[in-house]
């Protein structure tokens, strides 16, 4: 859910849309109530609509349904339940396509053998082709039937508005001539073959469709079902849902963790390939987080859960997908104006059609046939489809590789970085920093070290948290007003003495010889004063990370700028520069100044994407046009970004442009093919050059090519370009 201030999300599962034109109608339809902004997504049938106000569910499932179609809010069950019923109708619809295939063949193959040798002699009787016909007319094509009704009752046009309307005429006109007996030739087998093919391209989309929401599925199949929890000292099964935070669970060799925690004993290697794309098991030991549905090795380990339900990292993976895969791209605004308007632009050229026919030839039959090809073979189907089933699987792909999509416009923006700023500590190095060097000056570093570890034994920042781990007598030294000053140290009172601890710069010793030695070494620098008295100096080093490098000269060759922000001293971060192969750096930027730096960076044109903690670097990546949260943990690291590269490594970032502009190459072969299709299909209809059969079994394998093409996106794999 959102901020209440903006609202909140609510997801429903729409019923009845049949092509874009369905889709971009009902969204048009929910942005007009008061309260709400609506996303309608056609892959997905799912709409996510922001409610405001007094605006509530009851309110959007009347709209829905004064739209002709229904909605569902979409709960933790909806999925099961949406998959057993979409089973059930898939059923009912393959046993009335074979139905529809056994009434239809005849009609079809009397009017092949037609065309042989004695020609209207093997014409079946009319009475029995009107026999054949009304039924797959009727019973079989009802759907279209009704689902224009429901839509043109809403004051829309769709595809089921252009098959009723082209399978009816063909229909009416045979029977008017077999009645009357009119020596006129029937169709009865065009409106029949078309309703047989429109079906059949329908069932292979869906099957088609379900594949592409294949992600999310193997994503919730990965959570166990139960649990084994400590109750009142004894070992006790339990359904994951009746965990709280603080519960004592095990987690037995070769078995899946429950829900999100942290290691209380035990040692295991845990596979993290689901979360992170990483193959290689990482070892747990006390005090280690574990995530839910990761897979346990060889050992046993005895966790605290810290994350449950809604609140895992698993859960928080699924949420951002399935927004991802429902949320619009950019791209697709022109097909949805196109799909607006499109059924009544082919109505009118039908109704030309005709016109323009019957005065060049005076015959009505021809005319009649011509029109009908023209309202078959013009479906938008392809074009509603065409970028939210290229979203779908792009994003589930980037999921199983350990990069999370927040929404498709982010995914678009992605393949059109110029200019990547990242920052050091985190991103560039592992974000471990070792204590390396003291340099003692007014005392012992035995007795500064506690000092200054006392002084930092609250802090979160990755050199504090060198500074404590070196020294192991913190406990008893108790900190006195305690002040913290962004990008320059901290200082306070420890047994009685007023001491500061910082940057060289702070404390007036950046020129000193041996600060300069060690930051040129590539190692941060921070100075324990007492008064204007320096006690000693402690040098921390923070390794790049293995892959650093290789990932920076991967983002270099797509001809990217990488220019590194950090807080660091100007000495230190040439260093670490020099060691990835980055040629340009700010240092000595303070945590507030570098959304400033990204700004100046976005000044210079070209798109800016900002890569960072996700948490710390907040305002940056807020600024950016693109954001990439590397490294995530918790619920709030996943949030944080456009994209989380849930893998500490900024290889990741490489992975994710690779596959933007993966998805976005299938976005445009898919309009294009869509565009096409229609560009040139409709003026051959038109100019008489397609039947009626011919344009039905096109309509249906556009759809299906456009989803088909969009399912190749399933051989993408991170590391290829």
């Amino acid at each position: 859910m959102s901020d209440p201030e903006q609202g909140r999300v609510v997801e429903f599962a729409i019923g009845g849309m049949t092509c874009a034109a369905c889709s971009a109608r009902l969204e048009k339809v929910l942005n007009r109530q008061p309260g709400m902004q609506a996303n309608v997504n056609l892959a997905a049938e799912r709409a996510r609509i922001r409610l405001l106000g007094a605006a509530d569910e009851a309110a959007v499932v009347a709209a829905v349904a004064k739209a002709g179609f229904t909605a569902a809010v979409v709960d933790s069950q909806t999925r099961e339940r949406e998959k057993a019923e979409k089973l059930q109708v898939y059923q009912r619809e393959i046993r009335r396509f074979w139905i529809s295939v056994i009434l239809t063949l005849p009609l079809i193959g009397q009017m092949l053998l037609m065309f042989g040798e004695h020609g209207h002699q093997n014409e079946l009787p009319r009475w029995l082709q009107l026999a054949l016909a009304t039924p797959v007319q009727f019973w079989i094509g009802w759907r279209f039937y009704d689902g224009a009704y429901k839509t043109l009752r809403g004051g829309g046009a769709n595809m089921d508005v252009l098959v009723a309307l082209g399978t009816s005429m063909a229909w009416g006109f045979s029977t008017v001539v077999t009645v009357f007996g009119l020596d006129q030739h029937v169709y009865f087998e065009a409106g029949s073959a078309v309703i047989t093919l429109v079906l059949l391209g329908k069932l292979l989309e869906a099957r088609a469709k379900a594949r592409t929401s294949e992600a999310i599925e193997s994503l919730i199949r990965l959570q166990p079902k139960t649990a084994r929890v400590e109750r009142d000292g004894q070992w006790v099964d339990m359904p994951v849902e009746a965990l709280m935070p603080g519960d004592l669970f095990l987690v037995r060799p070769g078995e899946s963790v429950p829900v999100d925690g942290e290691v209380v004993d035990g040692e295991s290697s845990i596979d993290e390939a689901m979360l992170t794309g990483e193959s290689m098991p990482v070892g747990k030991r006390a005090g280690d987080p574990v995530f839910a549905a990761t897979a346990n090795g060889q050992g046993a380990l005895r966790c605290r859960a810290t994350g449950v339900g809604e609140h895992t990292l698993l859960a928080g993976i699924i949420r951002l997908v399935g927004e991802a895969q429902g949320s619009k791209a950019p791209v697709q605004r022109l097909a949805d104006r196109i799909s607006a308007i499109f059924v009544p632009v082919v109505c009118t050229i039908a109704l030309a059609t005709l016109a323009g026919w019957w005065w060049h030839s005076g015959v009505f039959a021809e005319a009649l046939v011509n029109a009908v090809a023209v309202l078959v073979i013009a479906c938008p189907c392809a074009l509603g489809l065409a970028t939210p089933t290229a979203i779908m699987v792009g994003t589930g792909q980037g999921a199983r590789a350990g990069i999370l999509v927040k929404n498709a416009e982010a995914l678009e923006r992605a393949e059109k970085i110029a200019v990547l700023a990242l920052d050091k500590t985190g991103t560039l190095t592992s974000g471990r920093p070792q204590l390396t060097d003291i340099v003692p000056r007014g005392m012992a570093g035995d007795e500064a070290l506690p000092l200054a570890a006392a002084l930092e034994q609250n802090s979160e920042h990755p050199l504090a948290r060198a500074i404590v781990a070196a020294n192991a007598t913190v406990s008893g030294k108790k900190v006195a007003n305690f002040k913290s000053i962004p990008g320059r140290g901290v200082e306070g009172e420890v047994d009685g003495r007023c001491l500061r601890l910082g940057s060289p710069d702070w404390l007036d010793l950046a020129a000193d010889p041996v600060v300069v030695a060690l930051q040129q070494a590539g190692k941060t620098v921070m100075v324990l004063a007492e008064g204007a008295a320096v006690l000693a100096l402690f040098a921390v080093a923070d390794a790049l990370r293995p892959t650093s490098k290789a990932a920076v000269r991967r983002l270099r060759e797509r001809g990217i700028r990488v220019v590194m922000l950090t807080g660091d001293n100007a000495a230190t971060a040439a260093a670490i520069a020099a060691e990835a192969g980055i040629e340009e750096f700010r240092a000595g930027i303070l945590p507030g100044d570098k959304a400033a730096a990204v700004n100046e960076l976005k000044a210079g044109g070209g798109l800016v994407a900002m890569v960072g903690d996700g948490i710390n670097d907040a305002p940056a990546l807020a600024a950016a046009d693109v954001s990439f949260a590397i490294g995530a943990g918790s619920d709030a690291a996943v949030e944080a970004a456009d994209l989380t590269l849930i893998r500490s490594d900024l290889s990741g970032v490489g992975d994710a442009i690779a596959l933007s502009t993966a998805t976005l190459g299938k976005i445009r072969q898919n309009l294009f093919f869509a565009f096409i299709y229609n560009v040139l299909g409709i003026p051959l209809a038109a100019m008489g050059l397609l039947n009626p059969v011919v344009a039905g079994a096109a309509m249906a394998l556009s759809s299906v090519s456009v989803v088909s093409n969009s399912l190749l996106l399933k051989r993408w794999r991170a590391g290829n370009e």
